[in-house]
C-alpha cells in the first residue's frame, strides 16, 4: 500500500507492508544518498509483517520530487513529524517504533520523544563524517530514553560498532548488534564471514526480537 502524505514541503510518501495482526508498527526513514528500496529497509519489510509487525517506509519530500541532494537535518525533522499523525493513524493504537538508516536513524533519534515511539531501530547510524570523528553526533543518539537498537557494521566508515558501543557505555537503554564485515551501506566483502543474505537475517531477526521481545 502507498500513501502520499502531503507536508509544507511538498508530498512525502508511505509505502506500507501490513502485517495480518498487527502487534507494532515500524516506521523507517532512508539514508541521505538512497531511498527505501536499500537492502536492509527491503529486507525488514519483506520479513517483517510476517512476524506482527506492519513496516511503513518513508521517502522525505525531496526524494519525492526526484531531488538528489538531501535537505538539510531539520528539513527532514518537519517533513516526518507532519507525517506522525498519518503513520499514527495507521497504527490505530498499537505501539509505533521508530528508525531508519543512516540520516534516516538520525531523524527518529532527534524526534522519538515528540513522536512518542516505544522505542527506535538505527541501522548505521551516522556517528560522525568519514574521518572526521571530531565531529560527533553522539548527542543525537543519546536523546532518546525509550530503548534502542543500533546495528552496526565493523567496516562503517561513519562509525564501527566497537566505536558505537564505546561512545554509549553507560546507557543501558541503548543495545548495540555488530555486523561483522559489513560497511556503511551493510555491504559485505567475499572475505567477510558474513554473506549479504546472512546480514539481511542477521537485521530482520534482531529488529524482530527488539520489537516483539524488549518492547513487548
Amino acid at each position: 500500500m502507498i500513501l502520499d502524505v502531503p507536508t509544507s514541503l511538498g508530498p512525502g510518501r508511505l509505502t506500507v507492508s501490513s502485517a495480518e495482526a498487527p502487534r507494532a508498527v515500524l516506521w523507517l526513514g532512508h539514508g541521505a544518498g538512497g531511498g527505501i528500496g536499500a537492502a536492509d529497509l527491503t529486507a525488514l519489510a519483506e520479513v517483517l509483517p510476517g512476524r506482527g509487525i506492519t513496516v511503513a517506509r518513508y521517502e522525505q519530500p525531496w526524494r519525492v520530487a526526484g531531488k538528489r541532494i538531501a535537505a538539510r537535518p531539520a528539513t527532514l525533522d518537519v517533513a516526518w513529524r507532519e507525517t506522525a499523525a498519518r503513520v499514527a493513524e495507521l497504527a490505530d493504537g498499537l505501539p509505533i517504533i521508530v528508525g531508519g538508516r543512516s540520516a534516516g536513524a538520525r531523524v527518529a533519534c532527534r524526534t522519538a520523544g515528540e513522536i512518542r515511539a516505544a522505542g527506535v531501530v538505527c541501522l548505521a547510524f551516522p556517528l560522525h563524517p568519514p574521518g572526521r570523528p571530531e565531529v560527533s553526533r553522539l548527542d543525537e543518539l543519546l536523546t532518546p530514553t525509550v530503548p534502542v537498537l543500533v546495528l552496526q557494521g565493523d567496516r562503517d566508515t561513519f562509525g564501527t560498532a566497537a566505536d558505537v558501543t564505546t561512545d554509549t557505555a553507560g546507557r543501558d537503554n541503548i543495545r548495540v548488534v555488530e555486523v561483522a564485515g559489513a560497511d556503511h551501506g551493510m555491504k559485505v566483502l567475499k572475505a567477510s564471514p558474513l554473506t549479504a543474505g546472512d546480514v539481511a537475517a542477521l537485521v530482520t531477526a534482531s529488529v524482530a526480537n527488539f520489537i516483539t521481545g524488549p518492547l513487548a
